[in-house]
């Protein structure tokens, strides 16, 4: 049943992407949905431009293994990083009508910073969506019992379909369904282990465990805080949401909105990795905490709405960094490079520039250690 639910809904997202994508007629509108997102959809696409596998199954393990502490990143660095953006960046950013961030550095500095900017800012978003594919290939493999190289060869298959077709405007609304399908899941494993034993671990969790510094000390522990919300205040995939927006009011706004959306979901998977530890001790992978625990506290239908619930958590993050990397070898490689070109072919070399990305990022998911560990070379 779950492989079937799984394919069934990865489908759906694909026949979104397709059906948006005879809406997409110029580099804008694949970019940058044609600067027509309001504060509904862009606020859920900003939440989920990093609320991904990192968060659901790589901060969960961490923090299982060594309590709040493993959390610097996800869910409270990011979501501080975003409340930064809302405070600070997103509405000035917005204002400049910019394509890509390396326009900024372009109009600023000039073309040789422009150039290198591209070369700096195209390796995260490629190793973000990497470790999207990672997780998305654990999950095929643990629910249908694929090889763990043929899971991740089909993960990124997928991946690359299902961005390249409709560009940042079916992301966004692959991001609002994804979002809705999310926080369903992750509330319904939540009530389900609480209800089972999980508040009295809770009750008894050890203090140092509730420390986010007991095993860094303040100033090693600000230090990895630092690299989240300083490292990512102006990524270029959240940036790309930003210029998205139809006003620089509504960029702020809905990067407000996000935060709070993102501190709040973000808590249930915390939460889990410290019930967890006590519940499922002596797991042999952390990063497999949450499939663990919907195996045993979840059945049915229930089993089912949750991995759909990762599988768009897994979906609603590499889409934006894929597009965002094939933006910045479109935009500001290719284009100034073939003066005159049609809107038609600057969005097929967008398009293309997206599967190149999705090939490179299906290598890195093979190649890497783990969900977590690419997550943090990105940042």
């Amino acid at each position: 049943m779950l492989p079937a639910a799984i394919a069934a809904y990865v489908l759906l997202q694909l026949l979104i992407g397709a059906y948006i994508s005879r809406r997409i007629h110029t580099e804008s509108d694949y970019l940058l949905a044609g600067r027509s997102l309001g504060p509904v959809l862009g606020t859920f696409t900003i939440f989920a431009t990093w609320f991904g596998a990192e968060t659901c199954l790589g901060a969960a393990g961490a923090i299982y293994e060594r309590g709040l502490s493993g959390g610097y990143a996800d869910p409270f660095g990011y979501a501080l990083c975003l409340l930064l953006l809302g405070l600070v960046f997103a509405a000035p950013l917005r204002r400049r009508g910019l394509t890509t961030l390396a326009d900024l550095h372009r109009e600023r500095f000039g073309p040789r910073v422009e150039w290198l900017s591209i070369v700096l800012m195209i390796p995260a978003p490629v190793l973000w969506a990497g470790a999207q594919v990672r997780a998305f290939g654990t999950l095929l493999g643990f629910y249908t019992g694929f090889d763990p190289a043929l899971a991740v060869a089909a993960a990124t298959l997928v991946v690359i379909l299902y961005t390249t077709w409709g560009g940042l405007l079916a992301d966004a609304w692959t991001d609002l369904i994804q979002g809705i399908a999310l926080l369903g899941g992750l509330v319904l494993l939540f009530v389900a282990v609480l209800g089972d034993g999980g508040a009295d671990v809770l009750r008894a969790t050890p203090t140092e465990r509730l420390n986010p510094f007991h095993d860094t000390g303040l100033f090693e522990g600000l230090e990895n805080w630092a690299i989240p919300i300083l490292g990512s205040v102006v990524s270029v995939d959240l940036v790309s949401r930003i210029l998205a927006c139809r006003t620089p009011g509504i960029a702020q706004r809905a990067s407000l909105q996000a935060t709070g959306i993102y501190l709040t979901v973000g808590m249930i998977p915390a939460l889990l990795g410290l019930m967890g530890a006590e519940l499922l001790p002596g797991l042999a992978d952390a990063e497999g905490l949450l499939p663990a625990l919907a195996d045993q506290y979840l059945g049915g239908v229930v089993r089912v709405l949750f991995v759909g619930a990762l599988v768009s958590a897994i979906l609603s993050t590499v889409d934006s960094t894929l597009l965002v990397a094939g933006s910045l070898l479109s935009h500001n490689v290719i284009v100034p490079l073939r003066p005159g070109m049609s809107e038609g072919a600057k969005v097929r070399a967008a398009r293309a520039s997206v599967v190149l990305f999705g090939v490179v990022a299906g290598v890195l998911a093979f190649a890497s250690g783990g969900v977590y560990e690419l997550a943090k070379e990105a940042s």
